[in-house]
């Protein structure tokens, strides 16, 4: 299970989320929790179309599903829990960490 690995989601919401994306560095695989951002479906969401694809919720193709990371609902889930990997999305690292960083700074100022 690799940092930017995408899996299925398995839990009540996933229609309106069928994945997530593990963000936690592989540094720390050997916890049996794996912190992970939701990326949900484009058509799901109610947010206008200046707030998708913002530095915060830059949108991505998963299986021909247009979804959009969305940082705000990141949790934590036990690797047991987490669903079939179903792609990755290392090659948009940068735009992740991005999102990530955007949600930490603005906290803060």
């Amino acid at each position: 299970m690799a940092q930017f690995d995408v899996h299925r989601n398995l839990g009540a919401n996933k229609a309106a989320i069928p994945f997530v994306v593990t963000v936690q560095s592989s540094q720390f695989g050997r916890y049996r929790r794996r912190v992970v951002v939701p990326l949900m479906r484009r058509s799901a969401l109610s947010m206008s179309a200046s707030t998708v694809a913002s530095r915060m919720n830059p949108m991505f193709k998963v299986q021909s599903i247009e979804v959009v990371l969305n940082p705000l609902d990141m949790a934590y889930v036990a690797t047991e829990n987490l669903g079939a990997k179903a792609g990755t999305l290392a090659q948009h690292r940068d735009k992740i960490v991005d999102a990530l960083d955007e949600m930490l700074t603005c906290s803060w100022g």
